[in-house]
């Protein structure tokens, strides 16, 4: 594939609700390519049989699953039948518009920028609760409707929070006024604006004010990885999908992730994922 598969689409709205079955009978059941968008995306289903690729994870499509996709990540819906669900997708603006700060979509965990991304299970009672908030989002997409996105914000921070709530979650990872927390949102924004240059803990550190090992230490807490994981894992999706969906030579893919020599890129690859970024794009992944 060439560059251009990879580039973001763009929203064609900054809120949108649709069947899966509609999406699903205009592409004539045909699956589409591995693609990222601009926008957070939402896979509420009832059932469906088939796969959903998130960043080159593959997670069994079932029912009562919810599926969340954000901004950057290259997916891909592969159904082996009409399904039967709803797609939400919103963005940023939307966001900003409803006075929902980004740092909330951040704090429900329910959106990985990169790393493993599985659906939520849930149970037929949540099912029940987040079918009811879609029927409300429904009576509430015409234009017409006075403070028609007020209510679609509201109702979008509703499903999310009831999301949320299905989660095992620690509820220390929930407060957004715990240090760490902070620190470990601010480390992950700054692998996500940096990981081309910057590739040691220390880089990160220094951006943030704190020694790198306060920082190893709060994200090994917080997460069960290292700091050094992180950076690694932002750097390998990335290979990933260059290799993948781009033209670009293993050379020119070493030096776009900043590294000084194509050798020190393989050497990387190969032991992060067991294989060398060659055999990687010959196998398909």
């Amino acid at each position: 594939m060439h560059t251009a598969s990879l580039r973001q689409r763009p929203p064609l709205v900054h809120f949108n609700l649709q069947t899966m079955e509609a999406i699903y009978e205009r592409a004539g059941g045909r699956t589409d390519i591995p693609h990222r968008h601009d926008y957070y995306t939402v896979l509420l289903v009832e059932r469906a049989k088939g796969e959903h690729l998130i960043d080159y994870h593959t997670y069994v499509l079932g029912a009562r699953q919810v599926h969340f996709v954000a901004p950057g990540q290259v997916h891909q819906v592969n159904a082996a039948a009409r399904p039967k669900g709803w797609v939400i997708t919103f963005t940023r603006e939307f966001l900003v518009a409803n006075n929902i700060p980004e740092r909330f979509i951040t704090n429900i965990n329910l959106f990985r920028q990169f790393g493993d991304s599985p659906p939520l299970d849930l149970d037929h009672a949540t099912l029940d609760k987040l079918t009811r908030i879609i029927s409300e989002m429904e009576s509430c997409l015409p234009q017409a409707l006075h403070y028609r996105d007020r209510a679609l914000g509201a109702l979008l921070q509703l499903f999310l929070i009831y999301c949320n709530n299905s989660l095992e979650l620690d509820s220390t990872q929930l407060d957004e006024d715990n240090s760490g927390i902070c620190l470990l949102r601010d480390f992950k924004d700054g692998i996500e604006q940096h990981f081309r240059e910057w590739h040691k803990v220390a880089d990160y550190a220094s951006e943030i004010h704190i020694s790198p090992k306060h920082l190893s230490q709060v994200v090994k807490n917080l997460t069960g990885k290292t700091a050094k994981d992180l950076i690694q894992d932002r750097l390998i999706l990335e290979s990933k999908r260059l290799l993948l969906h781009t033209s670009l030579s293993v050379k020119e893919i070493a030096y776009q992730l900043g590294f000084d020599e194509p050798l020190h890129f393989s050497s990387f690859f190969k032991k992060e994922t067991g294989g060398s970024p060659s055999a990687f794009r010959e196998q398909g992944g």
